[in-house]
């Protein structure tokens, strides 16, 4: 189903025909055997970097494509109703590029084309194997050398490690607590970086996560972003994005699961009907598509709250939470409309629902959503 959009500008239209086209035509037909695979897509992200569709948020002096918030979301959308981990991907690459695009010096800020264009690809290290949704208690150190920092420690769940070609590290430099934190840029190559075995996952085989582990990597300090003790202001400012861009994911697999269940009920019968003809089935289509519009309709309320430059970071926590749950739920019951079909591999709503619990999880569980939603209502 062909979801009616209103966007702000005729480029906005074309830009979202355009992501159309490549879901339909290059992701839709290449998605179950890179997933049977397990293979990462990395020839896929060059195409959409060619097509200029890695940097769509980030100014066109920068490389990027200069569009509003509000339709970077929707091409994620997109992407996500074909192939969700493109999608997760172009998302987490753009989450990579924020700290150099926002804080980084003038000579950082030189391998911003390659990077939006997407020759570069980008990983965010913020997560380790303890602390997981503890950020602020990280324990991966930089500790100064002269004119370098040595790093070492663990980072975990990391998307593209291994495959990335630079790395945003949040490490310690100073004390314990948010107010110790840095974050450094590193290349792909450097000595002591060391990417381990991907993870085995439910869903998103074909771009599983890796821990990298840093074996005193010798990382120059004119690769640092922003200031010592700045780098968790850092990671929470680009996380309020990226949670957004995890709800523009969620709601683009929520809206493919609603599309298929529905034509599947109208196609499939039973008792000598089709069974989407009766009312149990059909309150629960109507249901799925009411709760994927309200998701849509809250993640580009707070992009638009982004685009306008106010406040949107419970905004976004709310569309985090809100979508992803919808998602799981929406892709469960689409499993249950197929019935025993719904469990087979032939029909993608099972690959669908095991995709969904990742969003739940990544850039902040939706118990930390929760977190962050009921302190801003009693602060």
């Amino acid at each position: 189903m062909t979801v009616e959009r209103i966007l702000p500008t005729e480029e906005s239209y074309e830009l979202l025909g355009l992501a159309r086209e490549i879901a339909r035509g290059e992701l839709a037909p290449r998605v179950d055997d890179y997933e049977a695979r397990g293979e990462f897509p990395r020839d896929v992200l060059r195409t959409l970097g060619r097509a200029g569709l890695l940097g769509l948020p980030y100014p066109e002096a920068d490389g990027g494509g200069g569009q509003p918030y509000e339709v970077y979301l929707q091409v994620l959308e997109t992407f996500a109703s074909s192939w969700l981990a493109i999608a997760e991907a172009v998302s987490v690459h753009a989450l990579s590029c924020f700290p150099v695009a926002a804080y980084g010096t003038e000579r950082q800020r030189k391998s911003l084309p390659d990077m939006l264009g997407g020759d570069l690809l980008g990983a965010y290290c913020l997560s380790e194997p303890q602390g997981g949704s503890d950020a602020g208690a990280l324990t991966t150190r930089a500790d100064r050398d002269g004119d370098y920092y040595r790093l070492t420690g663990t980072k975990a769940w990391i998307t593209h490690g291994g495959k990335a070609d630079f790395y945003t590290i949040f490490c310690r430099t100073g004390g314990p607590g948010p107010e110790g934190i840095s974050c450094v840029v590193a290349e792909a190559g450097t000595p002591g970086l060391l990417p381990q075995t991907p993870e085995r996952l439910m869903g998103l085989r074909s771009s599983p996560p890796a821990q990298i582990v840093f074996d005193d990597a010798r990382v120059s300090t004119d690769r640092l972003v922003g200031e010592e003790g700045s780098g968790f202001r850092i990671a929470m400012t680009a996380l309020d994005s990226g949670r957004l861009g995890i709800a523009a994911c969620a709601v683009g697999l929520a809206q493919a699961a609603v599309d298929y269940a529905s034509a599947y009920a109208k196609e499939r019968e039973q008792f000598g009907r089709k069974i989407g003809s009766f009312q149990g089935l059909g309150f629960m289509l109507a249901d799925m598509a009411t709760q994927v519009s309200a998701a849509r309709a809250l993640t580009l309320a707070a992009a638009r709250l982004k685009d306008a430059g106010r406040p949107f970071s419970v905004e976004a926590a709310k569309a985090k939470l809100f979508a992803t749950d919808t998602a799981m739920k929406v892709t469960t019951d689409a499993v249950q409309v197929l019935g025993g079909y719904g469990f087979v591999a032939d029909h993608p709503v099972e690959r669908w629902f095991r995709e969904a619990k990742l969003l739940q999880i990544v850039e902040g569980t939706n118990q930390i959503q929760r977190l962050v939603i009921a302190r801003s209502l009693v602060r």
